[in-house]
């Protein structure tokens, strides 16, 4: 685990990254400050880190942008997507404008996970982003409490049921099949805020995530 108060530049940061880290992202845009206010949260954005075999760390993740070559399917498009970790810390850094910090998984991966997660990037990547209505109607819909005739049945719904997906929901479905969350709540309960330290995570029993960790993205990384 790497623990520096005073935060790490991009580099130390990449290199420490494993396989169900947590990237959080913050910005200034209306959009950034709308997703801040309306979910009550210090960020607007996250994503999960793939470290596996010789690999180079990759970012997990859903975004309205197709700046980057989706590393499962080697073309570029929008929604859900697979980056170089470190191209996409950059363009949400220097294109975006956000601050970035990295959740270190405290847990270790076995390879069952590691199977569990390649399924679950099969059946997502290239999922669409949904509109901002289509997103606030999602997020607020995982408010809504299930009809009494659905309590006590499983609230997740499979992938392949979604026509679009938002970031959150990608990390959210994705822990859940490494069995890192709990199936306590719908995914699209679930915000970007809620993988900030100061919210309550579902996590399994035994699973445990560590706090921010700054990370410096200077204009030379």
């Amino acid at each position: 685990m790497t623990d520096l108060a005073d935060g790490i530049d991009l580099d130390e940061a990449v290199r420490a990254t494993r396989t169900g880290d947590i990237w959080i992202f913050r910005g200034t845009t209306v959009a950034d400050r709308t997703i801040q206010t309306l979910t009550n949260s210090p960020i607007n954005h996250v994503g999960m880190a793939v470290a596996l075999g010789d690999m180079p760390p990759l970012m997990w993740h859903a975004e309205l942008g197709k700046s980057l070559p989706d590393m499962w399917t080697g073309t570029y498009h929008r929604g859900v997507q697979l980056h170089d970790l470190r191209s996409a810390v950059q363009v949400w850094a220097h294109r975006y404008g956000q601050r970035a910090w990295l959740r270190q998984l405290l847990t270790p991966i076995a390879p069952p996970q590691e199977d569990a997660l390649l399924r679950t990037i099969a059946r997502l990547n290239g999922t669409s982003f949904p509109s901002t209505a289509k997103l606030l109607g999602r997020w607020f819909g995982g408010r809504v409490p299930l009809p009494q005739s659905r309590r006590g049945q499983s609230p997740r719904g499979g992938a392949r049921e979604l026509e679009s997906a938002y970031c959150a929901e990608v990390v959210a479905q994705t822990y859940e099949a490494m069995g890192l969350l709990t199936e306590t709540k719908r995914t699209n309960w679930y915000d970007p805020g809620k993988f900030w330290s100061g919210d309550r995570l579902p996590l399994a029993p035994g699973v445990e995530l560590g706090p921010e960790i700054t990370v410096r993205v200077d204009s030379n990384s």
